[in-house]
């Protein structure tokens, strides 16, 4: 999507600002000892009381209204009966629709007490994002994007799962541009053109270079098998950089 007017950048906030909350309120609710389906169960109350409809759910029938993907599950992992414990990793993606706008966001959060390698993994997954972000603005290389975050993890020794892109969001969950690299490429020349609606998601590991299938049909795993985060906001290009519409308020 390209926001042309006033009204549609309205849109995106409005959304933008709902599927922030839910994920925040979720991540604020986990407690060891509850299920994933749990915690999805307090996603959808949240969407549904917002007037929102999940993303996931509606677009591509998924099993869930947010994806909650746990350790060694890096993305859409399926809310079920796993049950959370302190130590765990938990990332949750919270995608959802409202008056025809859509907003995408992600993150990954600490259960208790983790290892020190993890907490400063997650810390730098949110950098990888923020340095992304800071890529976006009106007719600069998309390229760019994947360029400085792949800059930032080798300067750090972290690797990038490399089959897991950014997107283009707005009308739909995933529009064009449909794949936008987080790491390191020489072959995109596209360029962003103002008012691009996209996400920007980078998948920061210890190792990991690829996601895998599981045998569930959605969830995703790492190969070789590492540690991996996800952070992710909804953004919108101008000439001054970009409009991040997934801030909880």
């Amino acid at each position: 999507m390209t926001v042309t007017k006033e009204d549609e950048l309205d849109g995106l906030k409005v959304i933008g600002r709902i599927v922030a909350n839910t994920m925040l309120t979720m991540a604020k609710s986990i407690e060891p000892g509850m299920t994933t389906a749990e915690l999805d169960g307090i996603g959808r109350a949240l969407l549904e009381r917002q007037g929102a409809v999940s993303a996931p759910e509606s677009a591509y029938d998924f099993p869930g209204a947010t994806c909650i993907s746990i350790n060694e599950e890096i993305a859409h992992g399926i809310p079920g009966e796993r049950v959370i414990a302190s130590g765990d990793l938990v990332n949750i993606d919270v995608s959802a629709s409202k008056n025809g706008f859509f907003a995408d966001t992600g993150a990954t959060f600490r259960v208790g007490n983790v290892r020190p390698s993890l907490k400063t993994l997650c810390q730098d997954g949110k950098r990888a994002m923020e340095i992304g972000i800071k890529e976006v603005r009106s007719n600069k290389p998309i390229a760019n994007i994947g360029n400085a975050i792949g800059r930032f993890a080798v300067d750090h020794n972290y690797t990038l799962i490399r089959n897991l892109a950014s997107h283009g969001v707005g009308r739909s969950l995933h529009e064009y541009p449909t794949e936008i690299a987080t790491w390191p490429t020489r072959s995109d020349r596209r360029r962003i053109n103002k008012g691009l609606v996209l996400t920007v998601e980078p998948f920061l590991s210890k190792g990991g270079l690829w996601a895998e299938d599981g045998d569930d049909g959605w969830t995703l795993y790492s190969t070789p098998q590492a540690p991996v985060v996800q952070y992710e906001h909804t953004v919108v290009a101008t000439d001054h950089g970009a409009i991040v519409v997934t801030r909880p308020g």
